[in-house]
């Protein structure tokens, strides 16, 4: 691992963590739809995470994972140049699904 990568990898976990906290009690889209603080705050960490994925060095990126860094990095370009186009429910759906199995593997990483 490239000594950036661990910085960049501890941005990402930090990001994954804020999302957690400002989900926290949040079971259902419906819930989440209703809350435009968590729903902005969510986003602008989506945000930080694909900035941060593209700075991450191949070694890492290249990895066997279950992580698509690839689609990681696109979201950030829908969310920051497509903003009145994002789908709230996928949105959700990234929190709830994607973004634990993200932690796992970061954490994995910085082990």
């Amino acid at each position: 691992m490239q000594s950036n990568d661990e910085l960049c990898l501890q941005t990402i976990k930090d990001s994954i963590d804020k999302i957690v906290q400002y989900t926290v009690g949040i079971k259902s889209y419906r819930q989440f739809i209703k809350d435009d603080k968590s729903i902005y705050a969510c986003l602008m960490q989506l945000i930080n995470i694909g900035e941060t994925v593209g700075r991450l060095s191949e070694e890492i990126t290249s990895d066997e994972s279950a992580i698509e860094w690839r689609k990681i990095r696109g979201l950030r370009n829908i969310l920051a140049h497509d903003y009145f186009g994002v789908d709230h429910r996928e949105i959700w759906s990234i929190i709830s699904i994607h973004i634990p199995t993200l932690k796992k593997v970061v954490e994995g990483f910085l082990e």
